[in-house]
């Protein structure tokens, strides 16, 4: 839970309203989504998909304040400098004649593979989260305009169902 400044109040609670007003179904939905769904970005496209019209900055207040999300990508990071640290004292350490220099190479290269491998899972990480978040503003676009276009047409609401279908295929999508 987040301690809110007055203005991030207001917005959250503008959020709130939204979700209370949305049917008994899509609020269990949307609510179950923003809590198991690590993206705060792909739970705004999904309100937006609901019909939300507010920020992106008010629908990620309203998830931080309600659902603790782990941030995976600043732990590795974390990670990542710590482990560099070591790297430096291994260094000095073999330098000052504390650690043999066989065992101290050894295991500095040992480390900086692992640095690597960590690297590496954030740069995947990051791809995946980006493609993803890239794929889904597309998509929400290609849906609102669609909808715009058949706006009081009869095709209009077996549109809107199969768009909740693609919509939902797309959350299962890796």
């Amino acid at each position: 839970m987040i301690t809110a400044r007055p203005n991030e109040l207001i917005d959250i609670e503008l959020f709130d309203g939204w979700v209370d007003n949305l049917d008994a179904s899509t609020q269990e939905s949307f609510c179950a989504f923003a809590k198991e769904n690590y993206s705060v970005i792909e739970a705004y496209l999904y309100s937006r998909f609901l019909g939300y019209k507010g920020t992106v900055t008010a629908c990620e207040l309203w998830v931080k304040q309600h659902y603790d999300k782990p941030d995976h990508r600043k732990k590795l990071l974390y990670e990542i400098d710590e482990m560099q640290e070591d790297v430096r004292k291994l260094r000095e350490d073999v330098e000052n004649g504390a650690v043999k220099r066989d065992a101290g190479v050894a295991r500095i290269a040992s480390m900086q593979k692992e640095i690597r491998g960590h690297i590496d899972q954030v740069e995947k990480f990051t791809s995946i989260k980006d493609r993803k978040g890239l794929l889904m503003a597309g998509a929400d676009r290609a849906i609102r305009e669609l909808m715009f276009i058949f706006k009081d047409d009869p095709i209009e609401i077996p549109l809107e169902e199969a768009t909740m279908s693609v919509w939902s295929r797309m959350q299962l999508e890796e």
